[in-house]
């Protein structure tokens, strides 16, 4: 089912307006979201939604600057690269008397995100900072929203970034960079998106590629825990749809950016139905025996995408949307994000990066579990 988000719209063929009402009590001005041209700054665009936001918004007929070191990839057709080492504070300086409409931006280094403010947030109209739902200081509790969830305390005066392999201070830098767009834009022309976890073509993590991958190959596929385990994501390029929407109605305010919780059996046949594979033989295993097996969590080697410890970390993919879709997230069928997903892995085996439990030790962990439950 497809869900559409509680806001109006009025018009005809040519001109549509959009009434979207911000956090901040009192109906944001009216824009029209759909036609008129912005002149939108993104703060990278080489990578993922970035660039897919840079490529939606170009699609949309907008006016699109990618400002970026433009090592991690190119920017999309149609708009236009400005090279920017965002280590220098005044590489985005000369960018300020260009008079943008929207900035979007997505970094987690705490003095690139005080650099680009201090350069450009006087002269800009609308601030959008994507940040993450790890921010969140409880991941236990189902059900949260960004109303009504505690946050982690801000990084620490010497922390300027996340550090090492597990990303130290992730969650602690974003909450910094917040109080930061919060404090120098103002909160009545800022939209603080706490993107969940995002999925779709171009994905640099092997989580939700594993479950694409596997579901294709087809035999018995492990799948970890409970049928009734929730997840929860969102796809990148409803996420970029929604920085654009906010951007062109002036939302205002702090959301979780994900689409709506789901169970694990229907993620699973759903990811199979997409790719055109009925039926798939999902052999459930209950999580303490994955673990007692050296099953690793989350991403990464000899891990199970996309599964985490329960209850310890019911939360995490099981946040409240309803705010997000009232505030004009759509959100498309699972199906879509399969084909595209399996779409770009095609095209670009190369970039598809590796990661879950291989045939061998799948097929190892489901032949003992097996013989557990023949004695």
């Amino acid at each position: 089912m497809k869900l559409l988000p509680r806001h109006a719209e009025v018009g005809g063929n040519n001109f549509m307006i959009t009434v979207c009402r911000g956090q901040s009590g009192w109906p944001n001005r009216l824009a029209a979201a759909q036609d008129r041209r912005m002149r939108i700054l993104i703060l990278g665009g080489t990578r993922f939604l970035g660039r897919e936001t840079a490529r939606l918004a170009v699609e949309q007929g907008h006016e699109v600057t990618c400002a970026a070191r433009g090592v991690s990839g190119a920017v999309p057709a149609g708009a236009r690269f400005v090279a920017a080492d965002r280590d220098d504070p005044e590489s985005l300086v000369p960018l300020a008397a260009e008079g943008f409409d929207a900035v979007v931006d997505v970094t987690r280094q705490i003095s690139h995100a005080r650099h680009a403010l201090a350069a450009l947030a006087d002269h800009v109209g609308h601030w959008s900072f994507v940040s993450t739902i790890s921010v969140y200081a409880d991941h236990t509790t189902p059900g949260q929203t960004a109303a009504d969830a505690p946050i982690l305390a801000p990084a620490p005066p010497d922390v300027d970034g996340p550090v090492g392999p597990d990303h130290r201070w992730y969650g602690e830098c974003k909450v910094s960079i917040e109080e930061l767009v919060r404090e120098r834009v103002g909160v009545d022309r800022s939209f603080i998106c706490r993107a969940g976890l995002i999925v779709g073509a171009e994905d640099p993590s092997d989580r939700f590629p594993y479950w694409v991958r596997r579901l294709s190959a087809g035999g018995e596929v492990l799948a970890p825990g409970r049928p009734i385990d929730r997840v929860q994501f969102v796809d990148v390029a409803d996420l970029a749809r929604w920085l654009l929407h906010a951007a062109g109605t002036r939302l205002d305010g702090t959301y979780d950016g994900t689409g709506p919780a789901m169970s694990r059996v229907d993620l699973l046949a759903g990811v199979a139905a997409g790719l055109g594979v009925a039926d798939p033989a999902l052999t459930w295993v209950d999580q303490e025996f994955l673990l007692a097996h050296d099953v690793r969590e989350w991403s990464g080697e000899r891990a199970l995408p996309l599964w985490v410890r329960l209850p310890e970390t019911a939360g995490l993919m099981d946040r409240d949307a309803r705010p997000a879709l009232e505030a004009g997230l759509t959100v498309r069928p699972l199906a879509d994000t399969v084909r595209a997903t399996a779409s770009w892995m095609a095209a670009h085996p190369a970039a598809v990066r590796q990661g879950g439990l291989d045939p061998a030790d799948e097929a190892a962990i489901l032949g003992k579990w097996q013989a557990v439950r023949d004695r």
